[in-house]
Parts: structure tokens; sequence; C-alpha cells
């Protein structure tokens, strides 16, 4: 008897270490699915971001950079783009400053902090990368295409990090 409490005293303890927060990540989540699939990148370069993508209308390159904040949120720190018209403002709204020149736009933010937000992959033809340190992930490769993933920042537990798919370096049940 003595055996059988000490084994489940121990898979107890295991079980526990394994949901404990060891590591911060950049997390994305499929919102619609009764099973999500959690997609992430381990943070370990600094706080800064970037997600570029091409205008599906316009065809040319928004440039989206953000922060974390020391509270782990996300800073949108400001949007660069050419075109201005379908969900790109050609003006600033209070906390924020509008520049124009030589057909570059930008749109800087003073203070507009996200606990997450929405992104959508869309299944047409064009880019959609996450830059972080020294490195671009195509998120059209990792994700899958006309799905919705919350995004945010997580600490993630080993159980997490084993059943998520890391896009980098590699990850414990797919190719990624």
């Amino acid at each position: 008897m003595r055996k059988v409490f000490i084994a489940a005293i121990l898979i107890t303890a295991v079980a526990g270490m394994m949901n404990v927060p060891i590591s911060d990540a950049f997390v994305f989540t499929e919102t619609r699915s009764e099973n999500p699939a959690i997609h992430y990148i381990r943070q370990t370069e600094g706080d800064r971001f970037v997600i570029r993508y091409t205008h599906s209308i316009h065809l040319s390159d928004v440039v989206e950079t953000y922060e974390v904040t020391g509270d782990r949120r996300i800073r949108l720190v400001r949007m660069e783009y050419e075109d201005l018209a379908i969900g790109l403002p050609g003006h600033a709204e209070e906390g924020e400053t509008f520049t124009a020149e030589d057909g570059h736009y930008t749109l800087e933010y003073e203070n507009r902090v996200l606990d997450s937000f929405v992104l959508f992959v869309a299944d047409i033809d064009t880019d959609l990368e996450f830059r972080y340190g020294d490195r671009g992930y195509d998120l059209k490769k990792h994700l899958d295409r006309g799905s919705s993933y919350r995004f945010e920042l997580r600490q993630l537990s080993l159980l997490d990090l084993v059943k998520g798919v890391k896009m980098n370096g590699g990850q414990s049940n797919q190719e990624g």
C-alpha cells in the first residue's frame, strides 16, 4: 500500500511540475476550433517584434511594429504603409501621430496597449511574416490558411511546450 501511495505522490508532483509556467512565448491559438492547436515562438531576444503583411487590396506592404510591456502585454508602436484607403488610416486620432512623406505613411501610437488580438491568415498568396530578433517566420507556412488565431504573450508550461507547435527551432509533435 505504501508503494502505491508514494507512486501516486510522485505522479501528482510530476503532473504539477508539468503545468508550472517556465517560458515566455508569443502564442498563436486557433479561435474557431474545439481543440485548438497552439503555435508558439519562444521570447528570447528582446521586446520588439514586427508583423509585415501584403495588403490584400492594395498589394503593398504594411509593417506593424510592436513591443512587449513589462507586464507582458502588447504595445502597438507604429504602422508603416504606402497606400491610403480601406483599412489604412489617412489621419491621426487622439494619442496618435500621422506623417506622410514621399508616398510613405507612418502612424505612431503614444500608448496603444493590448492584451491580445486576432490575426486572420487569408487563403491568398500574399505575404504574412512575423519578425523577431534576426529571424522572420512565414506565418502562412506555419499556420492554417483561412483560419483565425488569437495572438498573445503567455508563459507556457512544460506541458504546453510539448503539446504545442514550436515555430523557432522545431518542436515536439510535428515539423514547424
